[in-house]
């Protein structure tokens, strides 16, 4: 697997660019909106059962401070409303690249 190269904000899209040339681009509303972690997605109880949580997201909540890459394998997004605890992995940016 590439490596990430380089990571830019262009007006509202995320770029990211891979050491072997493939480049990716994402809306910012919907990166936030797809945040992986339990607090946005949820996590199975006891039972196995996912309780998808109402986000509430404000204005402030879809503009990107600022990344940073967490291994060989994800990057690590922090939102201007304090939000940052999602670790987008590149094959999950990669399937949201190829939404509708």
């Amino acid at each position: 697997m590439s490596r990430l190269q380089n990571v830019l904000v262009i007006g509202n899209e995320l770029a990211l660019a891979f050491e072997d040339g493939e480049e990716l681009y994402l809306q910012l509303d919907l990166l936030r909106r797809a945040c992986p972690c339990a607090a946005c997605q949820g996590e199975p109880d006891a039972l196995g059962r996912v309780l998808r949580p109402v986000q509430q997201i404000g204005p402030r909540g879809f503009e990107l401070q600022k990344s940073e890459v967490v291994g060989g394998y994800a990057i690590q997004l922090f939102w201007a409303d304090g939000h940052s605890t999602g670790l987008y992995t590149f094959d999950y940016l990669r399937r949201l690249a190829i939404l509708p």
